[in-house]
């Protein structure tokens, strides 16, 4: 069955610079993730002092998630009924071998606690939910190449069930220095000039980041 469903919003993030729908808005040379999504969080002003605390994956989501919905979501003390389905290839693999490593290590008696908190992947749901006060349903998965069919049909089954009024949508793969973000928003109305139909192809144009580009 179609639906006809939209593409409203999109944040792309990968080599040291941030897509806001297709528009180059930000862009940091010579610098590792750590510095890069510092100068993230700074240039677009966002207020989250535990963002300081996560791990890289949930920083990577964060942001993202974070940009997109800065003007979408209403006041955070109001729920907002928006799903969240995000997916990527290393799971919290980055995450692991740092809290592995800190097993490991000489110097400690006992492993990181604050590195634990981040060795499952859905954290960095969690993260974005409390931040923006969402409280529809949320998931995350592992698959070894970007979903576009299964989050199209996901997605328009949360909305056509009335599960969500919104569904943000993402794929937000790190390991190490190698990482990328495509977060987009999916709802059921055209609800800006930039709005694109939610199917297979735009969602593919979306991930190689040509959508509005084209």
């Amino acid at each position: 069955m179609e639906f006809n469903n939209y593409i409203s919003e999109s944040c792309v993030i990968e080599d040291n610079a941030v897509f806001l729908s297709g528009e180059n808005s930000f862009i940091l040379d010579d610098a590792n993730f750590s510095e890069f999504s510092k100068a993230v969080y700074k240039k677009f002003e966002i207020e989250y002092p535990k963002f300081f605390k996560m791990d890289n994956l949930s920083k990577l989501a964060f942001l993202s998630a974070e940009l997109l919905l800065k003007e979408v979501v209403q006041s955070n003390e109001q729920e907002n009924d928006i799903a969240v389905v995000f997916a990527n290839r290393s799971s919290s693999l980055d995450t692991d071998v740092k809290y592995q490593e800190s097993i490991a290590s000489k110097d400690n008696y006992f492993p990181s606690p604050a590195v634990f908190v981040y060795t499952l992947p859905n954290i960095c749901i969690g993260e974005i939910s409390i931040k923006n006060n969402l409280k529809s349903e949320n998931a995350f998965f592992v698959f070894e190449e970007f979903p576009a069919e299964f989050m199209m049909h996901y997605a328009n089954n949360l909305l056509e069930s009335e599960k969500a009024e919104k569904v943000l949508c993402g794929w937000t793969e790190l390991y190490k220095e190698n990482y990328r973000a495509v977060v987009y928003l999916v709802e059921k109305t055209s609800s800006n000039s930039f709005s694109k139909e939610h199917n297979i192809e735009t969602i593919k144009q979306l991930y190689t980041n040509t959508l509005w580009t084209l």
